[in-house]
């Protein structure tokens, strides 16, 4: 037997990437998964490709081979009509959602003095306004149904400041703060909502080329091999980055029965860097 079995979760950018894994943890754990992503491609000031809607069918094949069902869904977080609308076709299609896990995040670079106002703003859109609407959409399910966890993704980023990413650290800050109070509002309900704040994640967020560039300005075109050192010289630990399943073992953990009377939290599975911050 699996911890979710015959629940419900609805995963938040889960096209590629922690949200991917997620979704496939949650699924042979014994959960329908709802997977929901934009799916665009690509999206307005960020220098990378996002996920596809072929990467979308991907996560849902793959949640298939796990033996659960499964519901992938084209939606866009800042938009809280389409995150209500998600919702609604997880009730209708499975009767019940248990776990919700805000995942969908960006990450873009630019130093504060050069930053265009589109560059803040879709960040913080994603971001923060993301978390929002995924909450908004599902709390009311959540307390109709008797009970629940809600799991969002911050930072290391959102414990501190960090140079060339202060919108997106200005995000997941408030990431942390709207969900500490969210799980004050909702503990009446039996729901939960906690945090996971990663550092670097070995996925395309920290593959691509603006985030190689940034690590290492002394290159033209520096290579992943190139960047590592650079990347691991952040963190505590010796390691470039953590892998996506150490993120999911943090949100399923939250998710989780065994985690029960823990609300309001903040989880780090960042490499030690939460060792430098209070």
């Amino acid at each position: 037997m699996g911890r979710f079995d015959d629940r419900v979760v609805l995963v938040t950018g889960a096209a590629r990437g922690q949200g991917r894994r997620h979704a496939l943890r949650f699924a042979a754990e014994g959960a329908d998964v709802v997977a929901c992503d934009i799916a665009a491609g690509t999206l307005e000031t960020v220098p990378y490709p996002v996920g596809t809607a072929d990467d979308l069918a991907e996560t849902g094949r793959l949640v298939e081979a796990e033996g659960r069902r499964v519901r992938t869904i084209t939606a866009d977080v800042r938009d809280l009509d389409a995150m209500t609308a998600v919702v609604a076709e997880t009730l209708d299609a499975f009767g019940r959602l248990d776990v919700v896990v805000a995942n969908a995040g960006i990450c873009t670079f630019s130093s504060v003095a050069e930053m265009t106002a589109a560059t803040w703003q879709t960040t913080i859109d994603v971001n923060l306004t993301g978390v929002f609407t995924t909450v908004r959409a599902a709390a009311p399910a959540l307390i109709a149904g008797g009970g629940g966890r809600i799991v969002a993704t911050s930072s290391m980023a959102g414990r501190a400041g960090w140079e060339n990413i202060g919108h997106y650290a200005a995000s997941k800050w408030g990431v942390i703060g709207f969900v500490k109070s969210v799980a004050l509002e909702l503990a009446p309900h039996g729901i939960t909502a906690n945090v996971v704040c990663p550092s670097s994640v070995d996925t395309p967020m920290m593959h691509n080329e603006a985030a190689y560039r940034l690590f290492r300005p002394d290159l033209e075109q520096p290579t992943r091999e190139e960047v590592l050192p650079a990347f691991a010289s952040v963190n505590v630990i010796d390691v470039p980055h953590v892998d996506p399943d150490d993120i999911s073992d943090a949100v399923l953990f939250l998710a989780s029965d065994e985690a029960r009377y823990i609300s309001g939290a903040t989880l780090s599975p960042s490499a030690g860097v939460s060792a430098r911050n209070v």
